[in-house]
Formats: C-alpha cells, structure tokens, sequence
C-alpha cells in the first residue's frame, strides 16, 4: 500500500534525512519533537507537526503513547523510526502495527531476537555466521564461567546480553579475576539495562570493526552492500567510517557478502539491517547485528548510488527491493566524519548557539546536519550535530576532497570535533590504513601528551 503521509519518530539530521527522502517520493513528513526542538530544521521543514512533550527524551521521543497519540491525530500512514530512541524496540513496532500503521523497519520479532545478545548469537550460529569462540548462552555460575574461560583460553570477556555502549563489558585477563569483574559487569547491567544477564566470549587482542549492509523484502530476497570499516572508536563509540574497509579483499568481501546476504535470505529479514564482525588475522566474528539503519548508512549510499531511506520505504510499502544482487555495482571510496559538538581534546559536551554555519561543498562532498546560523544546540540529547560524507574514486583521492571539505567547515558558537578530523585525516597510519579497534584512543593519548 502506497505511503502518502508518514511520521517521523526521531530528531537532528536523521529526521532531516527522512524528511528529504520522503518528499522526493512525494510522501507527506509529520515531525513530532519536544518543546526544545521547536526550532529544529525539520520540523521547520515538514508537512506537519506535532509536539510531545518536555525536553527529557524518555518524556517525548521515548513516550510510545504519546507518539502513537500523534500519529492517530494527523492520520499517519507509516512511522519511520530512524536511529537510536525506539528505531530497535520490538515492543513500539508491534504497537504500530497494532494500530494498522506502516513500521518502516523489520519485523518485530527479528528486533527483538537480535536485541538479545544471546539470542542473537544463537540465530547467527544458526544462519552460518562465524562466531567468537564464547559460552552457548548466559553464564548461570562463576564455576561455569572458571570452566569455559579455561577451555577458551584468557584474555575473555565478559558482556552484557542487553544493551550497547561498552556497559556491562569487562575484560578478564587471569582466573584470579574473573569472579569480580563478572559480578561488576552484571552490575553494571542491572542498573544500565535492568537485566543482569551476561555471557562470555574469547577477547581479541586487536581486530578492525567491520560491518556490512544488508537489505532484505521480507519474503527471502535478500542483497549486501559491502561492508564499511568502523573501526576509529573512542569508547566504543564510532568517530570516522570508510567504505570500502582498506583491509578487506574483494574475495573477502564476496565470501562474506554471499554469507551474510544468505542469512538474511534464511532469516526472511525486512528492511535495512547491519551485522556486524570482528575481523582479525583474516577471520571475521560475528558481534551482534542491528536491525535499523546506521548512522554512517550514507558512506554506503555514496559507492553503491543506493538510496537506502528510498528502500527502507519501499520495502515497508510491499514492493520488494529495487536491485538483485547482481545489480548492485560498489564502486569508489567514502568516508564519514562524525561532527560532535564537544572539546576535540576533552570530549566535553557543548552545545549552545550556533553563531555562523558554513557547510563544505563542491563535487561529491555532502553534509547531513539540522544547523544553521541561530540555531540553539540543545544539552539534552546525543552531541552529534552533524556528518560529512565525501566520496572519491581512490581512498587517495577521497582523503584529499576530504581534507579540503573539513577546512571550509565552519561551526562558530560552540567547540566541535572538526579539528580532531583535520588532525586525524594527516595521520600517517590512518593514511596507510593502519588503524584497529584501539588506536584512535592510543593515538588521542599521544596527542594530549604532546599538548601539555
């Protein structure tokens, strides 16, 4: 059934981006928002608008009742929910579709097994996706844990079944501590998540993060997109993503694409989706699997000339994907840049008024971001206010009209990371390609020092 009125469950540039996608398909945008976005770009810019609630995310874009409420008052077709919020909470999707509305996004019980971390891993281990050598599901007792951590071999790790973030995560490096730092991860877990469930995997010394997406009907037609190095992490938190990886081979890239596109196919998976591996020594191991778009999807757009909210909505409308797999040609190289409002050095959020916005333009340069001069960065939600995305046949070529991009970027008001990628982007290992899960945190610990 076609969309012709579609409301937006997000914010910031995501709900930008949907707003876009949807008025070049001629669908209506309905922008919900709290009282602290008001102003927002894309409530300036859609069809409709509805407010809430309060500034407090779980008073206004985490109140199912109330967006629910909005979507029944304007007569919404559909509900895209981006990223992050509600975009993997099984529960809204059931409840949408409950009320006969389109949930642009993949079935709810896809969400809700690939939530639970455990669950996930068994359905991977089902669906041939090579797995971290770890426990079958939760660990039930320390003597359990003593056992499995002998046979796995130390250093382990210990991680929450629900939830993300680096919370609820320990590294055990000798037998002596397992006990306590299990107990400490699954407290961390009951207060981050409110369940204290954990599992345990074999720790990597030092992979590379690398993800790939997939797009799937829903009825077993399923394709890959390649895959994108995520590697460049501060805490477990992405700061810079390319595509394609600098280390994955195309006969790589093929193997895994074909197994990946096959589990999808399996699984009858709707909608967009990225699974996620660490890759080591030529091995890949499945982490987890996120069933929503991802924010670095426009590294992906940019190789593959696939418009990916254009196929999210699409698939959620019945007509199926718009390309086989033998269609989708990945050609060229991107890379995104994270822009945070935060202390390049320090990390510390600061939002307030944006006094001047310039954003970088010229061939194959695009930024994703709600600024604009007089508008006030709120302090009550993710500190990412923008992305720039560039593309260039080479890697080569793309850091150049990178380098070039991120000088022009001017953000005036408020310190942004900007100038952490300007430094990043003249690194020579970042150049060679040398990076791994680790060394953006070696490398900002190298930096700090030679400041002081």
């Amino acid at each position: 059934m076609p969309i012709k009125k579609l409301l937006i469950a997000n914010r910031g540039e995501i709900a930008l981006r949907i707003h876009r996608a949807c008025h070049e398909l001629g669908i209506k945008t309905v922008a919900v928002h709290s009282t602290a976005d008001s102003d927002a770009m894309h409530v300036r810019l859609a069809d409709e608008t509805v407010c809430i609630g309060p500034p407090s995310a779980t008073e206004s874009y985490l109140n199912i009742p109330n967006i629910i409420s909005a979507a029944e008052i304007v007569h919404a077709d559909a509900i895209h929910p981006g990223y992050g919020f509600l975009s993997e909470n099984a529960q809204f999707a059931e409840i949408v579709e409950s009320h006969g509305i389109i949930w642009v996004g993949p079935k709810p019980e896809h969400i809700r097994i690939m939530g639970d971390k455990i669950e996930a891993k068994r359905t991977a281990a089902k669906l041939g996706l090579p797995l971290v050598p770890g426990s079958a599901g939760a660990l039930t007792s320390v003597a359990e844990a003593h056992e499995l951590a002998k046979e796995i071999g130390y250093p382990v790790l210990i991680k929450a079944a629900s939830g993300g973030g680096g919370r609820g995560m320990k590294v055990v490096q000798s037998d002596d501590q397992l006990e306590s730092l299990m107990s400490q991860a699954a407290s961390e877990a009951r207060s981050a998540f409110g369940d204290d469930t954990v599992y345990m995997e074999k720790y990597l010394a030092d992979p590379r993060h690398i993800e790939f997406q997939v797009f799937g009907d829903g009825n077993g037609a399923a394709i890959h997109l390649g895959e994108r190095d995520c590697s460049l992490q501060r805490r477990h938190q992405k700061v810079l993503e390319e595509a394609p990886s600098p280390v994955i081979t195309p006969e790589e890239r093929e193997r895994m694409g074909e197994i990946v596109r096959k589990a999808m196919s399996d699984m009858c998976y709707r909608g967009a989706g990225t699974i996620e591996f660490l890759y080591e020594n030529g091995e890949f191991y499945f982490i987890e699997m996120n069933t929503r778009l991802q924010v670095e999807h426009p590294v992906t757009e940019m190789i593959s000339g696939i418009d990916l909210v254009r196929e999210q909505i699409r698939v959620a409308q019945g007509e199926g994907l718009s390309v086989t797999q033998d269609q989708v040609h990945l050609q060229g190289h991107a890379i995104e840049c994270r822009i945070n409002a935060e202390d390049p050095m320090t990390f510390a959020p600061s939002p307030g008024l944006v006094t001047n916005f310039v954003a970088p333009g010229g061939m194959h340069v695009r930024v994703d971001s709600g600024l604009y001069t007089g508008y006030r960065v709120p302090p009550y939600y993710d500190s990412m206010i923008g992305k720039l995305i560039v593309y260039g046949t080479t890697r080569e070529r793309c850091i150049m009209r990178l380098r070039r991009a991120l000088e022009e970027f001017v953000v005036e008001g408020m310190k942004t990371t900007i100038p952490l990628h300007q430094a990043l982007v003249r690194d020579e290992e970042f150049l060679r390609g040398e990076y791994t899960i680790k060394w953006l945190e070696q490398w900002l610990e190298k930096q700090r020092v030679a400041a002081e």
